[in-house]
């Protein structure tokens, strides 16, 4: 028997087999990294560390329980706002170093930017009555 016929009689065999090799050893780095990447998330979850939600919300921890995942994990999301949410629910521990420095000048009030006198001039109220006649104005300029 040569090394053709052999190939062409098993070496559909080998290719699965070589597959299947690569699917057990790739799961198994993929499932150990995960299980590291929990229990890194695990011992940084700790009172007072800064949170991301699934949801897309910020919080800051308040109480958590590493050791009982089925106990709700408590996060301040603002002053005096706190919610209780599944310890699946958090995201990622927040590093201070990579948050965004935060642009004073495009948080201030409007007040400091514009006098009210001048924002009053460009709002205008008018009644349910006068949006009403307007709409039927401008209906009839455009018949």
């Amino acid at each position: 028997m040569n090394i053709a016929t052999f190939f062409s009689q098993y070496g559909l065999f080998f290719v699965l087999a070589i597959l299947l090799v690569f699917m057990v050893l790739s799961t198994r780095r993929r499932n150990k990294r995960m299980k590291e990447e929990q229990e890194k998330k695990a011992k940084e979850t700790v009172p007072g560390a800064k949170v991301l939600l699934q949801g897309g919300l910020y919080g800051t921890i308040v109480e958590f329980d590493a050791d009982n995942l089925d106990r709700p994990a408590k996060v301040e999301i603002a002053p005096g706002v706190v919610i209780e949410v599944h310890s699946q629910a958090i995201l990622r521990i927040v590093d201070e170093e990579q948050s965004a420095p935060v642009d004073e000048t495009a948080h201030t009030p409007l007040d400091e930017q514009t006098p009210l006198d001048e924002r009053a001039k460009d709002i205008t109220i008018e009644s349910a009555e006068e949006t009403r006649a307007r709409l039927e104005r401008d209906a009839d300029d455009k018949n």
